[in-house]
């Protein structure tokens, strides 16, 4: 559902061929949400299938058709339905990679702490990417906002939990 509601959503905005569409996910929000161009466009299609999405192929000179996709009425009805379900719905977020802390006393304690670090250094990255975004007007930057105030909350969290590791006596 999130995944459509995005597409919907930046359909909304304006027509745009499908290539731009998936760049501008797997790039600008690749840190906010995991869509690849062959999800996008199997999504697409079926958005156009069912009536939400119109999509008209252009070509110019010798090069491929390009399909160029744009928001229907009936479209706009569904981003309408499926906005009023997300806004008003909460799931806690799954934290499978946490499963491991559970356990992270089976092992030496400075693997442990070298693999928190690695860890560590994953999520620097993630956060860089999210840094580097490019701003956005109106309510699409608070998504990208909200992802760097979670990654900034992880950060402080495992940076608490690599301090009090490494004062735990062997």
């Amino acid at each position: 559902m999130e995944r459509i509601l995005l597409l919907l959503g930046l359909l909304r905005q304006h027509a745009t061929h499908g290539y731009e569409l998936t760049a501008f996910v797997e790039g600008a929000m690749s840190a906010c949400v995991d869509l690849k161009k062959p999800t996008a466009y199997f999504l697409l299609d079926k958005m156009a299938a069912s009536g939400w999405v119109m999509v008209q192929e252009t070509r110019e000179g010798n090069r491929p058709p390009r399909k160029t996709y744009s928001l229907t009425t009936s479209g706009e009805a569904e981003f309408q339905r499926l906005l009023r379900i997300n806004l008003a719905a909460f799931s806690l977020p799954k934290l499978s990679n946490d499963i491991g802390i559970a356990f992270v006393d089976a092992i030496d304690k400075a693997e442990a702490l070298a693999l928190l670090q690695t860890r560590r250094e994953h999520l620097l990255t993630q956060m860089n990417q999210t840094q580097h975004a490019p701003q956005h007007a109106g309510s699409l930057q608070l998504l990208i906002e909200h992802q760097q105030y979670v990654l900034n909350s992880e950060l402080a969290w495992l940076d608490t939990v690599i301090l009090r590791m490494s004062q735990v006596a062997t």
